[in-house]
Parts: C-alpha cells; sequence; structure tokens
C-alpha cells in the first residue's frame, strides 16, 4: 500500500511573477504536462499575452494582475485564480527584479522595495494558499532563491540579502510543514539570462563585472535559460509523493575548453644502484 495518494493528474498552478524570465517559462512549462496555470505579475498585459499562447497550444490558463507588495492584490490575485482553475496545487514564487547599488550608496527606502517584493511577497502568497493546502494535506510551495544567497554578491544592493532571507524562510517552512504533506522547496539559479537587471545602465554594469571577476564570480560567460530553470521546477513539483526534492541549484555549465595532452614525464637520470 503507497505512503501517499498520488498528485491528481490536474494541479492548478499559481505562477507570482509570470509576465517574463523564470516565470513565464514555468507557466509554459507546467501548462504543457496539462496544469491549469494562473499567471500573475503587474505587467497583466503580457501576462495575459503568454496566456493566450498557452490556450493556442491546448493548454489552460488565466491572466490576473498581481502586485506581491499589497496584500489586497494578492488575496484579489488567487481568490481569481482558484474561481478560475480550482484550489492551487502548486505555488511558484518569484516575483521581483534586481536594482544594482553598493549598499552605502542605496536609499534605505530603495533597499525596503527590494526586500518587500522578494521576501515579504514570497510571504504573502505563501500565507494565502497554505491554509487551503494544510486542510487538503498536500501542496507544492516553490520559492524562487538564487545562488546569490549562499554568496553575495557585490553592488547587488538588497537582492543578495533579500534571497538569502527567503532561503531561512524556505527552510523554516520545511520544518514546521513536516509530516503535513506539503513539500516547500527552494530553487536556487545561478547565472540566468533573464530580463532582471536589464534596465541597468553601462556605468553601473561596468564596476559591478569588474568587482564580480575580482571576488571570481564571473568565471565564463555562459547563462542558463529561462527554460532551464522552468525545467528544474517542474522536476521538484514532479516529483511523486513520498519524494521532496528540498534544495534545486542549477548552474550553467561551462565552455569546452581544449584538452591538453598529458606529455609522458622524462626519464629519470642518475647512477644505478
Amino acid at each position: 500500500m503507497p505512503r501517499f495518494e498520488p498528485h491528481p493528474t490536474r494541479r492548478p498552478v499559481l505562477v507570482a511573477g509570470a509576465s517574463s524570465g523564470i516565470g513565464a517559462a514555468t507557466a509554459v512549462a507546467l501548462a504543457a504536462l496539462g496544469h491549469p496555470v494562473a499567471l500573475g505579475a503587474r505587467r497583466v498585459e503580457v501576462c495575459e499575452q503568454i496566456a493566450e499562447g498557452i490556450r493556442a497550444d491546448g493548454g489552460q490558463a488565466f491572466a490576473h494582475r498581481l502586485d506581491v507588495t499589497s496584500g489586497e492584490s494578492v488575496d484579489a490575485f488567487v481568490t481569481a485564480a482558484e474561481a478560475a482553475n480550482g484550489p492551487t496545487e502548486i505555488l511558484v514564487s518569484g516575483a521581483g527584479d534586481i536594482e544594482f547599488s553598493l549598499i552605502e550608496a542605496m536609499d534605505p527606502d530603495r533597499f525596503l522595495d527590494q526586500v518587500q517584493v522578494h521576501l515579504v511577497g514570497a510571504h504573502r502568497m505563501t500565507h494565502r494558499v497554505l491554509p487551503g493546502m494544510l486542510e487538503r494535506r498536500r501542496g507544492d510551495v516553490v520559492l524562487i532563491s538564487s545562488d546569490c544567497a549562499p554568496t553575495p554578491r557585490p553592488r547587488t544592493g538588497a537582492y543578495s540579502a533579500s534571497k538569502a532571507a527567503v532561503e531561512s524562510m524556505g527552510l523554516q517552512l520545511r520544518m514546521e510543514l513536516e509530516g503535513t504533506g506539503i513539500r516547500a522547496s527552494l530553487v536556487r539559479p545561478g547565472p540566468t539570462q533573464t530580463g532582471m537587471g536589464m534596465q541597468a545602465d553601462a556605468e553601473v554594469v561596468g564596476p559591478l563585472l569588474e568587482d564580480w571577476v575580482h571576488w571570481g564570480f564571473a568565471r565564463h560567460p555562459y547563462l542558463l535559460r529561462a527554460a532551464d530553470m522552468a525545467a528544474a521546477v517542474v522536476a521538484v513539483v514532479g516529483a511523486p509523493r513520498g519524494v521532496h526534492m528540498a534544495l534545486v541549484e542549477v548552474q550553467p555549465e561551462a565552455p569546452l575548453r581544449e584538452r591538453v595532452t598529458p606529455t609522458a614525464p622524462a626519464e629519470a637520470v642518475g647512477t644505478p644502484s
């Protein structure tokens, strides 16, 4: 007899931060597996375009405006999504952006804005969906972190600190939810090609890259694709009941190097004994 009832075939998904990058790719990937997805972001018109593409491919998708810094907006998004698709089985919380800055130069209000989006926003989403998951005794909460969490980068403003806090919250959730049937998981991307931070000016990016090279954070130029990170999320939530992929870190594979053929050592020269 199985230890757990299997996942339902149809698992309604909420994606916070679905208008671009990892969120958009994750919504597309999960919809392709037959799960109804609700796409939420402040740029709701972009979410609707992505949802239209999903529906054109035979999937089920719903778009609604979502601002994770507002409790009212979070509640309205979840309420509308569950009315359209049914009770939430999977939450993917990845809303956010990055503002590059030295900590000393970042205005405290701007620092707080980053914390509100990355950390408090993730808590708002989790707080809103957990009661239903607890009642049903199953569900997946996936928090999108960053490899900046365990290893902060210079000039990332509040981003590294916020993601470190997200990982701490995720670990705490994992302990608190043990035995409830709900899996709290962290997906930790390495360098990924998304729109995040692309608005930064050259005079900001230049010193940032110099600092990253200095501290060993730019070993090679290859980046992950958003679809690579979506595949990681699919693996986490697709794991069968009884299996918990608690932390998945994904890094881009380095470009192939020229293979160096080792040379044979020279014969030792000496007087025979």
